[in-house]
């Protein structure tokens, strides 16, 4: 069994705990135990560049049933990012109206888990995460290193230019886990941990580009919400990976302003696999190895493909 799971505490309820808190460049855990939950709040979980933007996107067509929404980017916030400080940001959030939809980036044990919320966690294959991430970091500008290693409340060292090469830059990701970020299988086992819980969705990247249309229908039944089928056809354009580059600048934080190129960056190609033709057999393996021994075998499998247990289990007796 993982680490994660012999190690998660639950309560008398069977919720996960917190634990401890994290603090680095980007993040602040804090803002969580002062966050006042509603019955209806939906919490988009991720590591990073697993899809986070699009499934905000997502969420947002549902709640505001296909019509015209405000920019994602200012409604659903990413909570536990120390800028703007949490002094700006939670009476922001309070003062929302409609059903709220934040993000976080944080591992279950680091935030205040509600029994009021509802959670949606995204998966991804760890070697499509770090080729995304590579992209949104090296188009980092100056504007993006200030906010990050020179407004107040940073903890630990600043976080530094990456290196043009993308494979090494993966090899250190993998190597340091998570470097220059933060932690990454801690992260997925400890969703993966609460994945029975019974307000939790697992989605996975690839799934939701093999089937958006179910995908969408999937995750509006988890938040009891009805879909319009006249409007269904235009939120399934505005989910549209076309739709929402050419319409980044709603959906990424600050207009796309920290990042060389604008929002367009930031909603890159939306693609996977790019690092078959860089890695090496030995690097594959090396990282398929760690997965196993740091998820476990049903957990490495599910971010590697999508497939949970159960799904597997019925293809063998097929």
């Amino acid at each position: 069994m993982p680490e994660e799971e012999r190690t998660m505490l639950f309560d008398a309820a069977g919720l996960p705990r917190k634990t401890r808190e994290i603090h680095n460049h980007h993040m602040d855990s804090t803002i969580w135990n002062d966050f006042g939950f509603r019955d209806d709040d939906i919490i988009i979980a991720t590591y990073a560049k697993s899809g986070t933007t699009w499934t905000q996107q997502i969420v947002a067509q549902l709640v505001f049933g296909g019509g015209e929404t405000p920019a994602v980017a200012e409604i659903s916030p990413w909570l536990d990012l120390r800028v703007p400080p949490k002094e700006v940001k939670l009476p922001m959030v309070e003062a929302q109206t409609h059903r709220r939809f934040l993000k976080t980036h944080l591992p279950v044990d680091a935030l205040v888990f509600s029994p009021r919320a509802r959670y949606l966690y995204i998966g991804r294959d760890g070697r499509d995460v770090v080729w995304s991430l590579h992209n949104h970091h090296a188009r980092a500008n100056a504007l993006w290193y200030q906010l990050l290693n020179d407004t107040p409340g940073r903890v630990g060292p600043p976080i530094e230019p990456p290196t043009a090469d993308t494979r090494q830059y993966f090899l250190d990701w993998l190597e340091r886990d998570g470097h220059p970020f933060w932690p990454f299988w801690e992260n997925v086992r400890s969703w993966w941990a609460v994945r029975h819980l019974p307000n939790v969705l697992m989605l996975h990247y690839a799934e939701l580009k093999a089937d958006l249309p179910g995908q969408m229908r999937r995750i509006a039944d988890f938040l009891d919400i009805k879909i319009d089928a006249a409007r269904f056809p235009t939120m399934l354009e505005r989910c549209s990976f076309d739709w929402m580059k050419e319409n980044a600048t709603a959906s990424v934080p600050l207009g796309g302003a920290p990042w060389e190129g604008g929002a367009k960056t930031f909603v890159h190609r939306g693609t996977n696999g790019r690092w078959r033709d860089a890695l090496t057999a030995e690097d594959c393996a090396r990282y398929e190895a760690k997965a196993l021994a740091e998820l476990g075998e049903d957990c490495a499998h599910w971010l590697a493909t999508g497939e949970m247990p159960v799904t597997r289990q019925a293809a063998r007796a097929a």
